[in-house]
């Protein structure tokens, strides 16, 4: 018995330590954490999400709190999600603060309140956008490529 409750003890922590910043407001559904490989990472002091690959991933990522950027990468008229896509962030200023390769299909980011330029390539086909992030509330960005497989 004592077994057993160490190990569900084990599987509880590893779920806390994967999923830190994790919150039920997107979706109350279970996520099987068994094929998830989101880890929050850091770039020039910018926390960042990159993945979604798979529902379970998608979840986890529609799930963390924290984030006041969202993007999407998707092709073609049904939303498809593509996960290859070349990210730069740039400051009001010009100069890249997040510079990502084979990023999304969701990329979440935590940036200082700000103007801010977004261009997300794929296949050589550039998109822009721009985007003011305040200090609260969450700025959605969606980036549609034709479906070109």
């Amino acid at each position: 018995m004592k077994s057993i409750h160490s190990l569900m003890f084990s599987i509880a922590t590893i779920g806390v330590l994967m999923f830190p910043a994790m919150s039920g407001a997107a979706s109350l559904e279970p996520i099987d954490s068994t094929g998830v490989q989101i880890q929050r990472q850091e770039q020039n002091g910018i926390t960042y999400l990159s993945g979604g690959i798979g529902e379970d991933e998608a979840k986890a990522i529609q799930q963390a709190t924290g984030y006041n950027l969202h993007m999407t990468f998707s092709i073609g008229p049904e939303g498809k999600y593509v996960p290859d896509v070349e990210l730069v962030i740039q400051s009001a200023q010009g100069q890249s603060v997040l510079t990502l390769s084979q990023a999304g299909p969701l990329v979440y980011v935590q940036l200082p309140a700000g103007k801010y330029t977004v261009v997300a390539t794929r296949n050589g086909e550039e998109k822009r956008d721009t985007t003011d992030v305040g200090s609260a509330g969450v700025r959605n960005l969606v980036f549609n490529w034709k479906g070109d497989e």
